[in-house]
């Protein structure tokens, strides 16, 4: 039986190469020592996000838990987000060991450099 993902419904989600390519070369970009955050306006107004976590970060264990991390920091402050942009949160070498205060700080810390909150 295939699980329903209620917190993100295909609409929120960036689920095709070619918009992550979008969002890559049309977009803005900044970082921080945990995180880089891309944005893109995408004219409509839809928020949208995609997570991206390279094998270099760890094995597949630790890789999921930042996953679910962002999920969980995106979930719970989407609504103080603006609408109509596209966000892919990558993890950087750096996170595999920090806390989800550490990791949550670092995506604040984006979100309030590339004014996102509303």
């Amino acid at each position: 039986m295939k699980k329903s993902n209620k917190t993100f419904p295909k609409s929120e989600r960036l689920t095709k190469n070619h918009q992550f390519k979008r969002v890559y070369e049309q977009g803005n970009s900044i970082a921080n020592e945990f995180v880089v955050l891309y944005f893109l306006k995408n004219g409509g107004n839809k928020r949208r996000i995609g997570f991206s976590i390279s094998k270099k970060i760890g094995k597949a264990v630790i890789r999921n838990r930042i996953k679910r991390i962002f999920k969980e920091i995106y979930r719970k402050n989407k609504n103080d987000l603006v609408s109509g942009i596209d966000l892919i949160i990558i993890a950087r070498k750096g996170i595999a060991g920090a806390s989800y205060k550490e990791i949550k700080a670092a995506v604040f810390n984006l979100f309030i450099r590339a004014s996102l909150f509303k």
